[in-house]
Parts: C-alpha cells; structure tokens; sequence
C-alpha cells in the first residue's frame, strides 16, 4: 500500500527522535499472552492479549509513544474485570518488537495487526465486538483503524489525542519546514467519515496535546453518537490516576450501549 506523502514527510530524523521513545520490556511476563504480527518480511510487532474471564467486547488499544505494551500488564486487570479484553498493540522497536518506528509504520502496521486481532478472537470464540483505542500518539492508528473498517469496529475510543500531526510538532517545541498537504495523518481530516459511535477522553490541564485538540476531534466527528468527556484537574500523564473512577465508568458505559 503507497504511504501518503504527508505520512511519510514526517520521518526525517529531526522530527522522529523528540516523538518515538523506544523502550524495550526486559522478557516476556506471565501476565499476558503474546502476538507477534509479522508487518513486513523480517520484522515483526508483538502485542499482548489480556483476556477477561467472561469478556463481553474486546479493546485493540494504541498507547502513548513513550510506553510499550508490557507497561499494561499492571493494568489490564481494571479492564478485564469489568468483562473487556485488553489486546494491546506496540510499535516496531518498542518493547519485544523488531525494527524502527517511524509515522509511516504506526499507521501501515495497524491494519495488520487488526487482521490478527480478528483471527485470534475467531480462534477462541470470544464475542467479536471489537473496540479501538488509543491514547496520545496511538490516536492516529485508532483513528485509522475506524475508518478503514468501520462495519467491523463497534466504537472508536479517543483518549488525549491530537486532531493535526503537523500542529503536534509545534506542541512540543519543533519548528521544521514541512509541506502539509491535508491528508494522511490528519486526525481530525479522518474523523470527518467516521460514524461509528465516538467517545474522547481528555485532562482538563493536558498541556501536552491541549484540550482544545479533543475539542476540534469532537466537532469534526461525523459520528451521531459522540461524546467527550473531560477529567477535571488531569494532564496528558495523570488521566488515570486522578480520574480513574470516572475513566473507567465511562469506557465501560459507552462500550455497553454500543454492544
């Protein structure tokens, strides 16, 4: 599949190493199940899969750029007792994942990790109601993922996410001189076409990636059923911790309604 240029203009060096934070986990826990996607010959990302005991829905989950999906293994336990699967996805080079992150790979090896997603439910027989999540940097491959397959998506999940990538560059610091051609990775351009129902979670003091990038997602959202909610005194790294309560009610709700 061609990269659209905007896509690919982002993945020059000067831009690449103030976004991607690779980390690599230590080993393989046993919390988990692991899910190596081959995405090109040579290179694969592996993903981890925490089932609930009675799962009703199923979350494909995108995280931030300085995390991997190890990190969810202290978590995953306050998505699965609520009856979600957790199916967290990393990044070429983070965590247990071979080769080297860029924008381009982000949103090229989404589909594909989809596609595995979808086989490793039909496999188990779990309930194919399949969420999208993501949270800061990995909004852009939710976000491709519910417009590139909405008839197999109940819901799409945006939690501190960007409308603009080029407008992300200027949020932290980065002055570069890039031709933006409106197309590719544009979060909120996506958004325009997608109508599955929506829901934006966002800290009311993200300094970060502003409240105001949420907004702009909501206002753009083709979606009828959609719905921001924002935790009260949060920024981009506290989301969870202070509003956890509220966090997870509200995931669990908006993924009730929409099964």
């Amino acid at each position: 599949m061609k990269t659209p240029f905007a896509v690919s203009s982002l993945d020059r060096p000067e831009i690449t190493r103030y976004i991607f934070y690779p980390r690599r986990d230590p080993a393989p826990s046993d919390v988990g199940m692991l899910y190596p996607v081959a995405v090109e010959k040579g290179v694969s990302v592996v993903c981890r899969f925490y089932p609930a005991p009675k799962g009703v829905a199923t979350i494909l989950y995108f995280h931030g750029n300085g995390e991997t999906a190890g990190d969810y293994d202290l978590i995953s336990s306050l998505y699965t007792a609520v009856g979600i699967n957790l199916f967290v996805a990393d990044y070429r080079g983070y965590g247990l994942s071979s080769g080297t992150p860029s924008f381009s790979h982000i949103i090229r090896d989404a589909s594909p990790i989809f596609t595995r997603l979808k086989e490793v439910l039909s496999d188990r027989g779990d309930a194919e109601a399949i969420f999208v999540m993501g949270r800061s940097l990995g909004s852009a491959p939710a976000i491709e993922i519910a417009g590139q397959a909405p008839d197999a998506v109940r819901g799409l999940i945006v939690e501190s996410g960007f409308s603009d990538a080029f407008r992300l560059l200027g949020f932290i610091g980065l002055s570069v001189d890039i031709p933006h051609h409106g197309e590719g990775f544009p979060n909120g351009a996506k958004m325009r076409a997608i109508r599955i129902p929506t829901l934006l979670i966002h800290g009311e003091e993200d300094h970060l990636i502003p409240l105001s990038e949420a907004e702009e997602l909501l206002r753009l959202s083709a979606a009828e059923a959609k719905r921001l909610v924002v935790i009260p005194r949060a920024d981009h790294n506290t989301l969870m911790m202070i509003g956890r309560r509220q966090y997870f009610q509200v995931i669990e709700e908006f993924i009730k309604r929409a099964i």
